[in-house]
């Protein structure tokens, strides 16, 4: 870990921690530490009383530009097991998780992911990397489940059974959410599944539900978009008579701005601009629809629907 951590305190930020507060767990839990709010509901559907999950980065936040904080570190060197995205997702971090993951104190969620068959190719301008948001397919993120249950497992081995107990009824409501949002997408005609966002999250989705998905920035935040993305975004809209844009609550909505102008300024289409209501990287508040992996999914689908409607 020498170097990597060393250049993590190189990049750390000087804004304060976004962790929330671990969930109770019974004594002698097992402490995880998840990047992502995503994961950290993950595990602690499988994991239940017997863990005490810790997420880095809460509500609103964007992984991809994510700084570390001094607190950050220490919270890394202490949690028993970090389960972490494995595709990048973590930005500058990705390092230093990695170095974890040698001596098995932290686990890449999407380890068990077919490279091959489950995991898009690197898009145009990300060559050597990965879109890492796989949670949009629901039938993808129940694989990831099947890791995180081995992990726990590993680190717990006294309580395997109800962690595979856990994981099981996880995964059946998993099921059941895949076929609800699928059902929900077929009541928007094909021609009309356009989604356009405001960065290339939702891949996964498109491919699972039946979308032609556009997002202005690319798979990761820390790209700016172009004005000829812009432009072409707009000529989109124009020729297809798109209805709807949808804007995102970890990114900015101005780029979009920018495209609804072009959009009515060039090709005389006003396109209903969803401000900032997709989760996209991020959960929503604990005790919100939104503050679960399941509530999370619901409401993305149902805010799509709606506006593509």
């Amino acid at each position: 870990m020498r170097w990597s951590i060393l250049g993590l305190l190189l990049v750390i930020g000087c804004s304060e921690s976004t962790s929330v507060s671990p969930k109770p767990g019974t004594a002698g839990a097992i402490r995880i530490l998840a990047t992502t709010s995503m994961i950290g509901d993950a595990v602690q559907q499988v994991g239940g009383e017997f863990v005490t999950v810790k997420t880095l980065m809460g509500p609103g936040v964007d992984p991809h530009q994510y700084k570390a904080t001094p607190s950050d570190l220490h919270e890394l060197q202490t949690a028993q097991l970090i389960i972490y995205n494995g595709l990048h997702l973590e930005g500058k971090m990705a390092d230093l998780l990695e170095d974890f993951g040698k001596n098995h104190k932290a686990v890449a969620i999407t380890r068990e992911l077919d490279p091959e068959h489950d995991i898009r190719p690197a898009p145009k301008g990300y060559e050597g990397a990965h879109d890492p948001h796989v949670w949009f397919d629901v039938a993808l993120w129940s694989k990831c489940v099947g890791t995180v249950q081995a992990a726990l497992s590993e680190a717990d081995p006294k309580h395997k059974e109800q962690f595979a107990k856990n994981a099981a009824a996880y995964r059946k409501q998993l099921a059941e959410l895949h076929e609800e949002v699928l059902a929900k997408a077929k009541t928007i005609p094909g021609e009309r599944r356009v989604l356009i966002t405001a960065h290339d999250a939702f891949y996964y989705f498109g491919r699972a539900y039946g979308f032609e998905v556009h997002g202005l920035q690319g798979v990761s935040t820390a790209s700016e978009p172009s004005t000829t993305n812009v432009q072409e975004l707009a000529k989109l809209i124009g020729t297809r008579k798109v209805s709807a844009i949808f804007g995102e609550t970890s990114v900015p909505d101005r780029n979009l701005q920018a495209v609804v102008s072009a959009a009515e300024k060039d090709y005389g289409i006003k396109v209903k601009f969803i401000a900032g209501q997709l989760f996209s990287d991020a959960m929503g508040d604990p005790g919100t629809p939104a503050g679960s992996y399941i509530g999370m999914v619901r409401h993305n689908i149902d805010v799509i629907v709606q506006g593509l409607k």
